[in-house]
């Protein structure tokens, strides 16, 4: 535990505090109360900020309504593999502390659209979005689960097959089961790679089966399984020889490497805010191009047998508005950085595979994704070294889990010692070879031979 930053949170809190007077006053000033507890609550950050320099004082354990305070990106290494792509920058979190409020955004809504909002900027971010992903129309989402949600209500009847990876994520599948469509697997194969090839077959499949072609391929970059990059210009090709509409599910692409749909061959571009695009959660994009747009983003057209009432302004796969508040303008604050950022993926891959050569040296680990790495996601076997020593350990599998929380690591799967999944992604050189010193250090203490 960081008493600097446990002082640090109480110095937010206590603002936070005096913010909220204002929030109470009237517009013309303080009065006389309001003015005595707003000295005490200066004379309150000013202790604070004293202990703060001194490092000194008692560490508050939470934010004063029984939820823990969560330090676990400042106290710690973070290696969970779904959560450092959304680590928020400096920006989203001061974006947060003012837009945090519900309909923050819709204080000069004029045309009832979330993407044609000007004040804050939110059309200029939508169109920069599209052009991010190589598309031409784009809309933020409540993840990426809904970016699927939307595509397959718009282009699903019932009992319409819908192609995915044998390797998919959950979502994806829920996404057609709501639309009453059939999902039919391509596999991955012994190597876990979704290939053109195996896509071509699995078409050409439910074609003889069923006497018709599938409505929607669905195939992610990087699977989240084994965060492998499957063949999706490969798949994107095969798609556009069989007429087929072809959603790239970019949840672990988008926001972290280049990204361009149309290069791929992609109709449809989903990425996920919370997962790759250094953005507050449920949040996420839907990029299409202009032929889709019309059927995706169409216009409601229902009206009120009593009232008359229809509302053409909304988009019924979007429900009208999507993100409000936080969580779009997290995303708007984050996004100068992450248009620069995906520039790097190059060095964020290079310090995957420094992490993961490291590992492979405590004799019996093993890397069940493939390798070398193409991703910071991966997915490790353990089981004939770390797990050896789970068996006998009073505290079993968590004595990994403890080792590491001794060195200020977290993230990994709690009591996990055999098959499990990190993230390198963001971390400097610095914190990588901490990182991999980490784990070597402790295999020494447990016997383990290093190479």
């Amino acid at each position: 535990m960081d008493i600097r930053v446990r002082k640090i949170y109480e110095a937010l809190f206590a603002l936070e505090d005096l913010r909220e007077l204002y929030r109470h006053a009237l517009p013309t000033g303080l009065d006389e109360h309001e003015e005595e507890q707003f000295l005490n609550g200066i004379a309150r950050v000013d202790s604070i900020i004293r202990e703060l320099k001194e490092g000194k004082g008692d560490p508050i354990q939470d934010v004063g309504v029984g939820l823990e305070l969560r330090t676990r990106e400042e106290e710690f290494i973070n290696i969970n593999p779904i959560q450092p792509g959304g680590r928020l920058t400096p920006e989203a979190r001061k974006a947060l502390i003012a837009y945090g409020d519900g309909y923050s955004v819709c204080d000069q809504c004029l045309e009832g659209r979330l993407e044609k909002i000007r004040k804050p900027p939110v059309d200029e971010f939508h169109a920069e979005l599209a052009d991010f992903v190589g598309m031409d129309e784009a809309r933020v989402v409540p993840g990426a689960r809904r970016g699927f949600q939307a595509v397959t209500s718009s282009l699903l009847e019932k009992g319409d097959i819908v192609i995915v990876s044998d390797l998919a994520h959950y979502t994806e599948f829920l996404a057609v089961e709501i639309a009453g469509g059939v999902i039919k697997e391509v596999s991955s194969g012994p190597k876990h790679i979704i290939t053109g090839g195996a896509v071509a077959d699995t078409i050409e499949r439910v074609k003889e089966e069923t006497g018709k072609l599938p409505k929607l391929i669905m195939l992610e970059h990087f699977d989240y399984s084994y965060g492998n990059e499957h063949e999706v210009e490969g798949v994107g090709k095969v798609a556009k020889e069989y007429g087929i509409p072809f959603l790239y599910n970019g949840a672990y692409s988008v926001g972290v490497m280049p990204v361009n749909g149309k290069q791929i061959g992609a109709d449809f571009v989903v990425g996920s805010g919370h997962k790759s695009m250094a953005a507050v959660a449920p949040s996420g994009i839907l990029a299409t191009t202009d032929e889709w747009a019309p059927t995706v983003f169409r216009s409601s057209h229902t009206v009120g047998d009593i009232s008359g009432r229809s509302f053409e302004n909304k988009e019924p796969e979007m429900l009208g508005c999507t993100l409000m508040g936080g969580t779009v303008l997290s995303m708007m604050a984050s996004f100068p950085t992450v248009k620069e950022r995906v520039k790097s993926w190059d060095e964020e891959v290079k310090k995957s595979n420094y992490f993961i050569r490291e590992f492979l040296r405590i004799e019996r680990n093993k890397v069940a994704s493939e390798y070398p790495r193409k991703h910071t996601l991966s997915k490790v076997n353990t089981r004939e070294s770390f797990d050896k020593i789970a068996k006998t350990h009073k505290r079993r599998g968590f004595f990994l889990s403890d080792e590491l929380k001794n060195k200020k690591i977290v993230g990994e799967f709690a009591g996990s010692t055999r098959v499990w999944k990190l993230n390198t992604y963001g971390l400097s050189w610095d914190r990588i070879k901490y990182l991999s010193d980490a784990f070597i250090e402790i295999a020494d203490k447990y016997g383990l031979a290093v190479r």
